[in-house]
């Protein structure tokens, strides 16, 4: 899930979503919208084609509304996997660059970084979302235009990001060391 706001918070600060963008707790598209405020590379892992599905918190708004107002039948075991579009991580930053650049935001190129994960860099994944539209969801924005709201969002704390520029690049690794990634040549 990605985005900072929904429709019914208006321009209420004090409704702000949470954003966390570090290296444990932070989505990828976080911390590319929060490098690409900054002027930092877009650092995906590895080679960066793990697959991810993607929704926009508006949208999650939405499939959890449905849920809620279409209960299952008695004895129902309903699985909702709340995505709308699947990219691997390097297209995900590739669009943040695009978006960014589109927002005069400069510095925003895609730079891999070693991977400091235990992951595969290529794997199966087919997860099936047919449920939520069978319910009536209905896509509001396409990826990029969530996109455009959340870096101009995000501008406004430009100095806040910037000020935690270092949460950006992992120094936690999955083997149990600690030292910073190394970009990939």
């Amino acid at each position: 899930m990605y985005g900072t706001r929904i429709d019914e918070m208006g321009t209420d600060e004090r409704l702000l979503s949470r954003l966390d963008f570090d290296q444990s707790f932070g989505t990828a598209i976080n911390r590319f919208a929060c490098m690409a405020v900054i002027g930092h590379p877009l650092t995906p892992f590895g080679k960066g084609q793990q697959r991810r599905g993607f929704l926009p918190l508006r949208d999650s708004m939405q499939c959890l509304t449905l849920a809620i107002e279409n209960p299952p039948a008695a004895a129902e075991y309903r699985v909702f996997n709340q995505f709308e579009e699947v990219y691997n991580v390097t297209e995900l930053a590739e669009k943040v660059a695009k978006v960014a650049g589109e927002l005069g935001l400069k510095g925003a190129e895609v730079r891999n970084l070693e991977n400091p994960r235990k992951e595969m860099e290529e794997h199966y994944y087919n997860p099936d979302h047919q449920h939520l539209f069978d319910l009536g969801y209905q896509p509001t924005h396409d990826m990029e235009a969530e996109l455009r709201i959340m870096l101009s969002d995000l501008m406004e704390y430009r100095t806040r990001i910037e000020a935690r520029r270092e949460v950006l690049i992992p120094d936690i690794r999955w083997d149990g060391t600690r030292r910073k990634v190394a970009y990939i040549k």
